[in-house]
């Protein structure tokens, strides 16, 4: 099995990947199959897997790991060209979100928007670089706010200290610097389906929703884009 996640940049591939039988079929490729080994797994004809296979294949989504003589015919054995996929936003460029349409920077709208700008611009690195490692760097966790006044207050926190680390760092004029993205969200956590929360994530006081949190925007100078440099 191909150990990475691979990006779909194309909105051709994207469609095929997203076929179901194809999408379970790629899933069953993490490891090396062929059209019979396949046909049994999924409860399928082997001329209707090799059907689906060439359109993954044409596509860059699997790949020929050998061929086998078994009497007159020869077995194809094809894997997946990555354990994962993410479809990038740019496979839809035309309706792709774009943070700058969005005016309410408050809005869980714009917070998509960057996400899916983050997407986008994080699977273009990973396309380019191959197989090297990119720099990056992201905190995921979760808190549990006692009440909605706690949440305003850290967020207008967060807000400070982050404005605070770009002032302190961000050089515009560093020779050889280079530009990074920073992106710092906050949103309500999904319920698990076992134990669920008794806060409803559409509170109409959430702060995150309405702008009333001090702090919360943009970190003031930085437009609507934070950028540092750091040296290579």
């Amino acid at each position: 099995m191909t150990d990475r996640t691979a990006v779909i940049q194309d909105g051709a591939a994207a469609a095929v990947a997203l076929d179901p039988v194809r999408a379970r079929l790629l899933r069953a490729l993490r490891e090396p199959g062929s059209a019979t080994s396949l046909a049994a797994e999924l409860g399928l004809t082997r001329q209707k897997v090799n059907y689906h296979l060439r359109a993954l294949e044409a596509h860059g989504l699997v790949e020929l790991v050998e061929e086998r003589r078994k009497g007159n015919m020869t077995e194809r054995v094809l894997r997946a060209t990555a354990s994962a996929y993410v479809v990038s936003p740019q496979a839809w460029a035309l309706v792709a979100p774009d943070p700058a349409r969005e005016p309410d920077r408050l809005s869980a709208q714009w917070l998509l928007a960057l996400a899916a700008r983050l997407l986008r611009e994080v699977g273009t690195l990973i396309t380019r670089a191959g197989r090297k490692r990119i720099a990056t760097f992201a905190v995921d966790g979760e808190i549990r706010f006692a009440t909605a006044a706690d949440r305003a207050a850290f967020v207008g926190e967060l807000g400070e200290a982050v404005s605070a680390l770009v002032a302190r760092y961000h050089d515009e004029g560093a020779p050889g610097g280079r530009p990074h993205r920073v992106v710092v969200a906050v949103h309500p956590a999904l319920p698990d389906t076992e134990n669920p929360p008794d806060e409803n994530p559409s509170d109409p006081e959430n702060p995150l929703d309405t702008g009333t949190a001090p702090g919360a925007g943009t970190p003031p100078g930085t437009g609507s884009t934070t950028r540092t440099e750091e040296s290579p």
